[in-house]
């Protein structure tokens, strides 16, 4: 399945961010698919249960087709809050859970079918097995067209895959948050010519202090002026500049810094320079 270069992440288009209205994602999906960025990546649980029906009242009434987006979702995370009255936050992966919260999120997203579904954090409790006959049902029904898993450690992803064949994993990374770069995660993906996604790319440059970012901030003003780019970009393409053809969900709220997030794809850091970041992050020199 060939995705957009870069993924366009609504969490924050929401009530857990910028609060759009119709109109508002609207816009952010015209620019999106101006930008050749045709990759939506949702979640039942975002804006506690209800960013996806936002995005399907704005999509719905757009004269676009279909075909020409991709519908991302995830499901499993049980989440107290208005909508649902759960006790406690919890996973569930039982086959009646995946089967209701896929309905739910083609209802809230007003089509037929997901073009992937990813099982949202890995549960102490989950049944392979009976994962395994939830996603043939979705497949045979033709609601779900690709599987996934987000957050699963290499092993968690084996064991979801034996039983039923998944093509991603999305996991966490950014110059803040490299571990997947010596944990085996990415290592598993090339091995089986499988493309990770990575959610939360800017890590927590521009939201946190600490020695670490004021390293990175350092470097980065170097390389802005070298290739002519802002820091969002330079992270972003720190990113790109990985074997194993990471593809980013960016998460902005913002329909400009699409624009911007789009113009990295034409950074290509060089090997020093992408290593003067890892030098950063970590304060050491490589070893």
């Amino acid at each position: 399945m060939q995705f957009s270069p870069i993924i366009i992440g609504t969490m924050r288009w929401g009530i857990w961010g910028a609060n759009h209205s119709v109109k508002e994602v609207q816009k952010l999906i015209e620019v999106s698919l101006n930008e050749k960025l045709y990759t939506f990546d949702h979640a039942d649980i975002y804006g506690d249960y209800t960013t996806e029906k936002l995005f399907g009242d704005a999509f719905s009434e757009m004269n676009l087709k279909r075909e020409d987006v991709q519908f991302i979702s995830k499901c499993g995370i049980e989440m107290p809050c208005e909508n649902r009255n759960f006790r406690v936050k919890s996973y569930n992966y039982s086959k009646e859970h995946i089967l209701k919260s896929v309905d739910q999120s083609l209802a809230n997203l007003k089509t037929d079918y997901l073009d992937l579904l990813l099982l949202h954090r890995p549960s102490p409790l989950m049944n392979p097995t009976e994962i395994g006959e939830s996603f043939a049902i979705l497949r045979e029904q033709k609601k779900v067209r690709h599987f996934g898993v987000s957050n699963f450690s290499p092993s968690q992803f084996n064991l979801v895959n034996d039983a039923f064949p998944i093509i991603t994993n999305q996991i966490e990374i950014s110059l803040n948050q490299t571990n997947s770069f010596i944990d085996g995660t990415l290592d598993q993906m090339m091995l089986k010519k499988l493309q990770p996604m990575a959610w939360s790319v800017m890590g927590n440059y521009f939201t946190g202090k600490s020695e670490e970012n004021e390293r990175i901030k350092k470097v980065l003003a170097d390389l802005c002026r070298k290739y002519s780019a802002e820091e969002n970009q330079i992270l972003l393409a720190f990113i790109l500049k990985h074997p194993a053809k990471i593809l980013p969900v960016i998460g902005t709220s913002r329909w400009e810094n699409i624009v911007k997030f789009k113009e990295s794809l034409r950074i290509n850091l060089e090997n020093q320079d992408w290593f003067k970041l890892m030098e950063a992050k970590t304060g050491n020199e490589i070893p």
